[in-house]
């Protein structure tokens, strides 16, 4: 299909919209989902009225510089033309972007996981560090961040946590953070000076919604036991702690943070709900195997998608060759933007590079 017919029928569909909403009763599930999808589509068709306008102008402005008698009037005109050609591409650019397909899953929150890999110690130090980073990068955008549970060693270091991160467009600027996150530093437990290299793997996954995945209860084994603490002592006598397994799937989630069993249970069955979303959207997004290979990183948390150099200072994001030398003000979030964008930039290119 080119995009002149893309372009048409994105209009089509948005007065078909128009009428239908200004004619039914509204309330209905049809009808919002309807109003969801006009309010999509208008910014698309107001760019599209922008670049039609300036191609048509830019006709009449050709007309014009050919077919005046006055000079001073073909030369102005000429120019205005001129201009007016240059801001074409920019004004069909847009248009593009606006078309690229939308992630349904970009307007959600967001689970985190982050979890100490290979370091010891070291490897758990760092997960808190990335832990800590998202949390400031979040309050810095005006997200809401719960802790849904946390898991740390002797020593501060976090080797298991766990988060929802709410407000606007969350997982739209988180998702391509999954994967191993690889550090070199001199840990503080290292006498000798020497840098070593651990990592931490971070999984960024959307909230699901209850229309989205539904879980026969057949399908749930429920197991509670006694929760406990650093070095396994039992932190209370209850069996509050609670253990989920999705048999079909294999999926075990557990959760013991809260002293309620019955809240231990709604987190966990809300991790549960996540991941079994997020294995949906990995089997759909292999049947589109080949467009997946132009996008930033497969979302595989087995793939290494950065390191963090502090002895040099050094930020590499490996899927897209990308190296800042500010890791102090990226580590603490105020600089993770300037990561973030450059990869929306790289997945929005490729796929824009599909539309052609």
């Amino acid at each position: 299909m080119s995009l002149e017919e893309s372009l048409s029928r994105v209009v089509l569909r948005h007065e078909e919209l128009a009428s239908r909403l200004a004619t039914e009763a509204g309330g209905g599930d049809e009808f919002v989902a309807m109003s969801r999808e006009y309010s999509e589509l208008s910014p698309i068709v107001e760019a599209i009225g922008e670049l039609n306008a300036a191609q048509r102008e830019a006709v009449e402005l050709g007309e014009m510089a050919s077919g005046e008698d006055d000079p001073e009037m073909r030369q102005m005109a000429q120019a205005e033309r001129d201009e007016l050609m240059a801001r074409l591409p920019e004004l069909e650019h847009k248009v593009k972007l606006l078309l690229i397909p939308k992630d349904d899953a970009d307007r959600r929150n967001a689970i985190l996981e982050i979890r100490a890999g290979t370091g010891g110690d070291e490897a758990a130090l760092f997960a808190g560090d990335l832990l800590r980073m998202y949390q400031r990068y979040a309050e810095g955008k005006g997200w809401r961040v719960e802790l849904l549970s946390l898991s740390e060693n002797d020593i501060g270091g976090v080797k298991e946590a766990q988060a929802v991160i709410s407000g606007r467009d969350v997982f739209s600027r988180l998702k391509f953070e999954s994967g191993v996150h690889r550090v070199q530093r001199v840990p503080v437990t290292e006498s000798g000076g020497r840098i070593h290299t651990s990592a931490a793997t971070v999984a960024v996954l959307p909230e699901a919604e209850e229309v989205d995945i539904k879980i026969d209860a057949k399908d749930l084994r429920i197991d509670t036991f006694r929760a406990s603490g650093a070095g396994g002592q039992h932190v209370n006598k209850t069996d509050s702690a609670v253990r989920i397994t999705h048999l079909p799937s294999g999926i075990v989630v557990s959760q013991q943070d809260e002293k309620s069993q019955h809240k231990n249970r709604a987190r966990a069955m809300k991790i549960l709900m996540a991941r079994l979303y997020d294995e949906e959207r990995r089997v759909l997004d292999e049947e589109r195997a080949e467009s997946r290979k132009s996008q930033v990183g497969s979302g595989d948390r087995s793939e290494r998608v950065r390191t963090y150099n502090f002895p040099q200072g050094r930020m590499t994001d490996h899927r897209i060759n990308l190296t800042l030398y500010k890791l102090e003000d990226i580590i603490t979030g105020d600089a993770l933007d300037e990561v973030i964008g450059p990869l929306i930039s790289e997945d929005q290119a490729s796929r824009l590079a599909e539309l052609d």
